[in-house]
């Protein structure tokens, strides 16, 4: 796997999913940077990305091509035609190119849940099973973009369980499944069709708050790692937008709401980004309706109920989520049977979101976590 942290572009995001698109995107460092100058807005983003990605295509740089369309089509409206068929690309493409991982380690399934199916990829050790994790990503991600989690926890002898839930991937884009916060419901979809027990589950970025919130309401779950500080998805989203957006919010001024996030929208493309597939997502039409539905996406008013073996892992320079959220999460988990927490910084080269920059350090935190709660060496 790829290491390091590079400052690519001046805006935090757009920095980071250059990043993102380096670390788990396969892409390239020098192409990145050639195209960064020319990124303003997110229709820049779009229009650069397919460029690489054709140029890459037609080169036979499949893997390549596969990150610059899935990352093309991340900044592509929702719900246009555009965004699908760029979507449809990446996917396609990458099936093609891992195409015997899919035949030989990986299993690609299907779980019935509500008037749709979730996509699954089942894969098992071909040596002694340590253990058992379901992996799940959050408010953006695609299972496809997790194939080196997987290939790194199979190595280790851990069986692996990840899926698209609902408001993710290919559950949202081709099932029309939207975001729900009750993520227990998912979760026990999955543990019930594969009839598991004694697992751990492992959750990225909004992630952190929904496979806690699993946990709380599915003893099935007996240890929880939450890759991401995400307490309260309203809190992390009101730090992005004018202060007097709270008071607004807590006056139910829905009319000013929408007037101040949209003048909001029109300068800052993270916001714009955020709110745009807020309420895609979610399947609401206003941004005032999608901020009061985040108010449902957090796990303190249920913390008290988790009472696994937890892991929290953070970064202190995450564009995204506060680093003050890191305490209220610990303060949120007074009956967990025990807890441990990792602060990456800059020192790690994790000092980004989900410490996009050394993913290797984090999945050896992980599975020596998960092999020291399941006894199978004490250091």
């Amino acid at each position: 796997m790829k290491k390091g942290t590079y400052q690519l572009h001046d805006e935090a995001n757009f920095n980071f999913q250059l990043n993102r698109t380096l670390m788990w995107g396969g892409g390239d460092l020098e192409e990145l940077r050639s195209i960064a100058p020319a990124i303003n807005t997110t229709e820049d983003w779009v229009r650069e990305m397919k460029t690489l990605a054709e140029k890459a295509e037609a080169s036979q740089q499949r893997s390549r091509a596969v990150g610059y369309y899935r990352m093309a089509e991340f900044f592509e409206a929702d719900g246009s035609p555009d965004k699908s068929e760029l979507y449809t690309k990446s996917k396609s493409l990458f099936y093609e190119e891992y195409k015997e991982v899919f035949k030989t380690k990986i299993r690609r399934d299907e779980v019935e849940y509500d008037n749709g199916k979730l996509p699954v990829w089942v894969g098992l050790p071909g040596t002694e099973m340590k253990d058992t994790v379901i992996i799940h990503g959050g408010n953006d991600s695609y299972m496809e973009e997790f194939l080196p989690l997987v290939q790194r926890f199979l190595s280790e002898g851990v069986a692996v369980y990840l899926f698209d839930g609902p408001g993710q991937g290919g559950a949202l884009r081709e099932s029309g499944i939207y975001y729900t916060h009750q993520w227990e419901k998912p979760v026990k979809a999955i543990l019930d069709a594969y009839q598991l027990d004694d697992v751990t589950i492992i959750g990225l970025s909004l992630g952190g708050m929904l496979a806690p919130r699993a946990a709380a309401f599915e003893n099935r779950i007996k240890r929880v790692v939450a890759w991401g500080i995400m307490p309260d998805f309203y809190e992390v989203v009101l730090s992005k937008v004018p202060e007097q957006l709270r008071l607004l919010m807590d006056l139910k001024e829905k009319k000013q709401v929408n007037t101040l996030i949209q003048d909001k929208m029109k300068v800052d493309p993270l916001v714009k980004w955020a709110i745009q597939h807020g309420m895609f997502s979610m399947n609401v039409d206003t941004p005032y309706d999608y901020l009061h539905n985040t108010r449902k996406f957090e796990m303190q008013s249920i913390g008290h109920q988790i009472t696994q073996d937890f892991l929290l892992l953070g970064s202190n320079e995450d564009h995204f989520i506060p680093v003050e959220l890191y305490k209220k999460v610990i303060d949120a988990l007074p009956n967990v049977k025990s807890l441990s927490y990792k602060m990456y910084t800059r020192s790690d080269s994790a000092e980004n979101h989900c410490n996009i920059g050394n993913t290797e350090l984090v999945l050896g935190d992980i599975i020596h976590w998960i092999l020291r709660m399941k006894n199978k060496f004490i250091s």
